[in-house]
């Protein structure tokens, strides 16, 4: 069984939004538990994408719009753009994943204008990668060795990768980012910018689990 996607249009914006139908899922996803020792190292590496992104996004909703907005000579300049930028390499690699054009042109395309509609989707997309992350981690889809082959966004080279190498590379990618709004925070006077280790997660895994 593939992943189905679903396409849904923005009013705003010509781009399509890719998110897996999960008609089919529940049955492999209750098969599944948060229990630290039961996951494999992506599957805790996608829970804290989705825990330290919803950290994060709590953080820049305190910032007013100049802030949010500003150049401040990180490599994407303001937040708002390197928060579009994070969104946009996701969109990239897991539609390379299941086989779908992503409709991105370039890195520096912003998606979403308005933060709101950002974080929408920056949770519809967490959820999903963590969905897919699941489905791979007990073989399905082809699992965490499946070939995937696409192209560069600039360019257009041909490169063929394994499954567990493209989220590898894609969390790593959005570890890289949130360091960068990390410190665009910071230069923006937020005195406490949120913790985004990934051990103190863990830790809350682990009460939860004990406290269960």
């Amino acid at each position: 069984m593939g992943y189905k996607l679903t396409h849904f249009k923005l009013t705003s914006t010509l781009f399509t939004r890719f998110f897996i139908d999960r008609t089919n899922a529940e049955p492999y996803v209750k098969a599944m538990n948060n229990s630290i020792d039961s996951l494999h190292d992506l599957q805790i590496m996608a829970r804290y994408n989705l825990w330290a992104n919803a950290r994060l996004y709590d953080c820049v909703a305190g910032l007013d719009d100049d802030a949010y907005r500003q150049d401040k000579g990180a490599f994407f300049g303001s937040v708002h753009a390197t928060l579009n930028h994070i969104l946009v390499g996701d969109r990239v690699w897991t539609s390379r994943i299941v086989g779908e054009y992503s409709g991105i042109k370039s890195l520096d395309q912003i998606l979403h204008e308005d933060l709101s509609t950002l974080r929408c989707e920056r949770i519809a997309m967490d959820e999903n990668i963590q969905l897919m992350v699941d489905r791979l981690a007990v073989g399905l889809d082809g699992g965490f060795d499946k070939e995937v082959r696409y192209r560069t966004v600039s360019g257009g080279e041909k490169h063929a990768s394994p499954a567990r190498h493209i989220f590898l590379t894609l969390f790593n990618h959005q570890t890289h980012h949130r360091g960068q709004v990390h410190c665009l925070l910071t230069q923006a006077g937020i005195q406490n910018p949120p913790a985004l280790d990934i051990i103190f997660m863990l830790r809350e895994m682990m009460d939860t689990a004990e406290s269960a």
